[in-house]
């Protein structure tokens, strides 16, 4: 599916379209999660999981897993998504994001030139230093409780801050997560 082809309605926008499809990957360890302070790019300062655009003739799936590699050197695998995230951007891009758990990660972590990782405790995340809509969603999705359907969540943003958020009452993801 082509970027120009998907239209989707949020409760700000009717035909909203997203410039770009992004993700980002939440590898739980125990009572840690992985999360990378952002040196490149899209959020470069700030701190999430690894994640990054969708490429041409990638799966989202694929994507995530390429990006975690890329920014951590980790491989991961078992991808839950849980999220679909769409930011309504008045004064920029507009990103439609995906949002994965996993617990299956092999290999050594390492510092990138995108990315430096890092493990935190999930009950010590560092929210104040993340974008402002993160608290509201990522605690839902780092529960224990991995058998929990997917959601959609809205948020309505104006130069990166926060004006709106609303979570979709039919859940459903927009696009096959392949």
């Amino acid at each position: 599916m082509r970027m120009q082809e998907i239209k989707l309605s949020t409760p700000w926008v009717e035909d909203w379209r997203p410039d770009f499809i992004g993700t980002l990957v939440f590898v739980v360890d125990g009572s840690k999660v992985l999360l990378i302070r952002k040196k490149t790019g899209h959020g470069m300062g700030k701190i999430n999981g690894p994640g990054g655009k969708l490429e041409e003739g990638e799966t989202i799936t694929d994507c995530a897993v390429r990006e975690v590699r890329e920014e951590t050197g980790l491989i991961v695998d078992d991808l839950l998504c849980k999220a679909e995230l769409r930011f309504v951007e008045k004064n920029g891009s507009q990103w439609l994001g995906f949002a994965f758990v996993t617990k299956n990660w092999k290999g050594e972590l390492l510092e990138t030139s995108e990315a430096k990782p890092f493990w935190s405790e999930i009950d010590s995340i560092p929210y104040e230093q993340m974008w402002p809509d993160d608290r509201i969603w990522l605690p839902r999705i780092i529960s224990t409780d991995y058998q929990s359907d997917a959601f959609v969540y809205n948020f309505l943003l104006e130069d990166d801050l926060l004006i709106d958020h609303q979570l979709q009452e039919d859940g459903r993801l927009s696009l096959f997560i392949g």
